[in-house]
């Protein structure tokens, strides 16, 4: 079976305008796939010719093994996409519009399923002009996945969404890459991403950065840790015998491989200063990698 998205050598230009230059990446049905990147790196422009709405200036788009551009209709049954753009008709209410199109397609996935699964249920008679910024997403989600696509395009999915919400959309992901769907999503939320993402995609100035699993995007092993008051890197970086960087008065990262002994040695020294940890991770976190990324690639140009 081919993949569910072939993106190879693509770029869009505008004009002497080059938004997207050379980028490739695939993705398989059951993965989920997030591409990250400051404003302004391309990703919308990614997602605009992964949709049909911008044609390449080079290289090749496939979606389902379709053109999205040539085959446009064949390939829109079968995907769903929430982007930042658009909205619904202003007097319509969740119901009604999901009601509405579901009789677009053949097998549509039941409205009232959708509206519990997205916690829906309180604004599903709210006129649209009236819901919140996060009922006004989630209602766009379930647009989304009412037809039962294989593809799924997410354009910052969990924007203006609050804690609960985001929540809902999240464990939906979930379910729906574990039904095999293929789910593409940009968000600036990397803590969301770092949830619901098998593989990363950094793009920055229209091409790749860097690309991985979260495991190969997370560097050389390393103990990140907060603490209880402040501390210096140098006295812990003495104490434990290898190399410490301090990232703020209360936190640091060890860099060296946690193992029990290590991190024994850590608890004693800051027992012996009437200090204690707030938090413990045993890799970068995305944020934490991501930034680095970004940092480097400014530095560069």
């Amino acid at each position: 079976m081919s993949n569910a998205v072939d993106i190879s050598n693509l770029s869009v230009s505008f004009g002497s305008l080059e938004a997207v230059r050379d980028l490739s990446f695939s993705l398989q049905y059951g993965e989920t796939l997030a591409l990250l990147g400051p404003n302004g790196a391309g990703k919308t422009t990614v997602v605009d010719a992964l949709l049909g709405f911008r044609t390449p200036t080079a290289g090749t788009v496939r979606v389902h093994g379709l053109n999205p551009v040539r085959d446009h209709q064949a390939m829109t049954l079968r995907t769903g996409a929430l982007l930042q753009r658009g909205g619904v008709w202003f007097p319509m209410t969740p119901r009604q519009v999901l009601e509405l199109t579901s009789s677009y397609f053949e097998f549509p996935r039941p409205t009232a399923e959708l509206i519990d699964q997205l916690a829906l249920g309180g604004a599903q008679n709210t006129p649209w002009r009236r819901l919140s910024g996060g009922e006004q997403q989630r209602t766009l989600l379930a647009l989304a996945l009412i037809g039962r696509p294989k593809v799924l395009v997410l354009d910052e999915p969990t924007t203006a969404v609050d804690p609960e919400g985001r929540a809902a959309i999240i464990d939906l992901l979930e379910t729906e890459r574990t039904r095999g769907v293929a789910i593409l999503l940009t968000t600036h939320e990397l803590d969301v991403a770092e949830k619901v993402a098998n593989r990363i995609v950094i793009v920055h100035h229209g091409s790749v950065v860097a690309a991985g699993t979260l495991d190969e995007l997370s560097g050389a092993p390393e103990i990140v840790i907060e603490v209880s008051t402040p501390l210096d890197a140098t006295e812990v970086a003495a104490a434990l015998h290898c190399q410490v960087r301090g990232d703020g008065p209360r936190s640091m990262r060890i860099l060296a491989t946690p193992t029990p002994a290590l991190q024994t040695m850590l608890l004693n020294f800051l027992e012996a200063r009437g200090n204690s940890l707030v938090s413990l991770r045993t890799r970068a976190s995305l944020e934490q990698r991501y930034l680095e990324i970004i940092d480097l690639e400014r530095s560069e140009h």
